[in-house]
């Protein structure tokens, strides 16, 4: 399994001075950096704990359900742009309070299968805590995305403390994953304002990628059979 970290450790190079919200977050720069140890720490725990289950399988199955894993730490103005859109006060207290996105993990697998097997192994372990589950791959957004969210509490030790912190963690496949990295490309580019003809085809290609998936999938299960 190859293991990308695609996390920002510098919470603070995102600021810049720029208005009155923004030098007041410089002058919390300890919390700041607090809040990011924290989230840091949790995603090496849920990550460590996939590590784990995918060692697992490939010793006791001979294969790897999990193909890579990204992480990502929001970045101050991530935060603070989203708590603004929820109509919230831009602060690290309401951020804690109301965002589950802040730590996230990115699990890629190879069949659609393992995305809902490594799921709910993950989320039977007794230190975790599943807080929500939106699952686009039964139930795709209008423009063909899929994939399984999950938000989870996991605990951090502390020198003094133990602290429950929100993780959110996505799961897809191959397909799904390389779907949905060109879809954002395009959209970033074109600054969200893609022509309908590009969306619709967007729209035909996750429909073409998902049902190469469900095949790929058959394949394998056919294959697992001969070897049996």
């Amino acid at each position: 399994m190859m293991i990308e970290k695609k996390m920002n450790y510098s919470i603070l190079k995102d600021i810049e001075p720029q208005n009155e919200m923004q030098e007041q977050v410089l002058k919390n720069a300890e919390e700041l950096l607090e809040l990011q140890s924290l989230y840091k720490s949790a995603i090496r725990e849920i990550s460590t704990k996939l590590e784990i289950l995918d060692d697992e399988f490939q010793i006791r199955f001979q294969r790897d359900p999990i193909h890579h894993m990204e992480c990502r730490l929001k970045t101050p103005t991530s935060i603070f742009d989203k708590l603004i859109r929820k109509g919230l006060e831009p602060n690290l207290k309401t951020a804690r309070e109301n965002l589950t996105d802040i730590a996230g993990v990115r699990v890629i697998c190879n069949y659609i299968d393992d995305i809902y097997m490594i799921a709910g192994l993950l989320c039977a372990q007794d230190d975790i805590s599943l807080i929500r589950t939106t699952d686009y791959i039964k139930n795709p957004k209008s423009n063909g995305y899929r994939s399984l969210h999950i938000v989870v509490h996991v605990p951090v030790f502390l020198t003094k403390a133990k602290r429950l912190v929100p993780v959110e963690i996505q799961i897809r496949t191959i397909a799904m994953d390389f779907w949905a990295s060109l879809e954002h490309q395009i959209h970033y580019k074109a600054c969200n304002n893609v022509p309908g003809t590009l969306v619709n085809k967007l729209k035909e290609c996750a429909d073409t990628l998902s049902n190469i998936d469900i095949e790929m999938q058959n394949i394998n299960k056919e294959f697992q059979n001969i070897g049996d």
